[in-house]
């Protein structure tokens, strides 16, 4: 472990145990790195890593200070960034973690939601049917339709982490291609499926729904991937022509 990462090491260790608890501002530069045992320079990169992992954030003139350490920081957006960069393989793999996560979440969702919070999925379903062939306008209500639904699960953690791998990108790419195959109207009656579920509150209707919508999604990404990454090949071709 090189200085830098012991640096960082014993940052988080200061935080875990409470002698830096969220929203406190961090020791003078000096100071801290006489604490950790480092020199500035190691001190200002450990810092410079936690920043950039949404531990710490720095405040213009008043200092450093640790972040909320809210899962929304640090799951949904670092997740998110990373998720933006994955292609071929890691892509399928990322539809598959999401088919195991995201019906379980609907059904708990199903078993918690509140009128205004079901009124909010609605708005968003309402927005899908009205948007018809415009890409953009379908990826944000479809976005935000499932959103609303795992919110409703009141884990925030389980949210940060499906919004983190729901990736803006790939959606518009689904829908790009679902419009261009007239399969769109398919995928609307998977949503409604979803909200009609919720609104019984029946959890196991609404997991099963969340699972058939979710591997549709799947099974399209599967038979068109290739035409958008000519890179990739399924794992059990050959993937260097000879």
């Amino acid at each position: 472990m090189s200085l830098t990462d012991r640096a960082i090491a014993r940052i988080r260790e200061l935080i875990q145990s409470g002698e830096l608890p969220p929203g406190s501002k961090l020791p003078p530069e000096q100071q801290l790195a006489a604490e950790l045992g480092v020199g500035r320079n190691l001190m200002r990169e450990a810092v410079q890593a936690l920043v950039a992992a949404r531990v710490l954030e720095v405040r213009r003139g008043s200092g450093t200070y640790v972040t909320s350490l809210e899962p929304r920081l640090l799951l949904q957006e670092g997740i998110a960034e990373a998720v933006e960069l994955l292609r071929g393989e890691t892509m399928l793999e990322l539809t598959e973690v999401r088919r195991l996560f995201e019906p379980a979440a609907t059904g708990l969702a199903a078993t918690r939601i509140t009128q205004q919070q079901l009124a909010q999925v609605r708005a968003h379903l309402d927005a899908m049917r009205k948007a018809e062939d415009d890409v953009e306008l379908l990826n944000h209500h479809d976005a935000e339709f499932h959103r609303a639904v795992v919110a409703a699960t009141g884990n925030e953690t389980l949210s940060a982490l499906l919004d983190g791998i729901a990736s803006r990108t790939l959606r518009a790419r689904v829908w790009r291609g679902l419009l261009d195959a007239d399969a769109a109207g398919r995928t609307l009656i998977e949503h409604e499926a979803i909200y009609d579920a919720l609104v019984a509150a029946d959890a196991i209707r609404a997991q099963a729904a969340a699972l058939m919508h979710i591997t549709t999604t799947e099974t399209w990404l599967r038979a068109h991937i290739q035409e958008w990454q000519p890179e990739w090949r399924p794992a059990n071709q050959n993937r260097h022509p000879a």
